[in-house]
């Protein structure tokens, strides 16, 4: 029995490059968004509004990394269950009022499918969020793939 727990999580690098992405694809498809990524613990990485997003949406962002990364789905899981006589209904409630079931959040997953971290996206509609979000984490999956090249090409 070990005393100690080492937990994966994502680095600022990868959180910086996940944001760029997300930033990038917000361009892309014209919608200005507001990017949060916190870190396995559910703690912010990195932040960035863009010009133009959302004052009201900074929150909302942070929020949807919260609840992707501490329940490890993505918030739009809890679409269907939280509506009244749901299943989940009043979670929203949780958390001090951050759990967040709008479309958005994701969680960072790594190929044993621990949890590293989130990002979450807020100002478009939640499918714009949730493809914005979505081009962070291919990075983010790229940078792992590159990385365990390196380490398997060094054995």
């Amino acid at each position: 029995m070990s005393a100690v727990s080492h937990i994966p999580t994502l680095t600022l690098a990868a959180a910086r490059a996940a944001v760029e992405a997300c930033e990038a694809k917000a361009r892309e498809i014209r919608v200005p968004m507001n990017i949060a990524v916190v870190d396995s613990a559910t703690h912010l990485l990195h932040f960035s509004r863009m010009d133009g997003a959302k004052f009201t949406s900074i929150g909302i962002a942070m929020d949807k990394a919260f609840t992707a990364a501490g329940h490890r789905v993505p918030t739009s899981t809890y679409k269907e269950a939280v509506w009244p006589g749901g299943a989940g209904f009043g979670i929203w409630n949780s958390n001090g009022g951050r759990f967040m079931v709008i479309g958005g959040g994701l969680p960072v997953k790594n190929e044993s499918g621990q949890i590293l971290g989130a990002i979450g996206v807020s100002t478009g509609t939640p499918a714009q969020d949730e493809e914005v979000a979505r081009a962070g984490i291919e990075v983010i999956e790229r940078m792992m793939k590159a990385e365990s090249g390196k380490v398997k090409a060094k054995l």
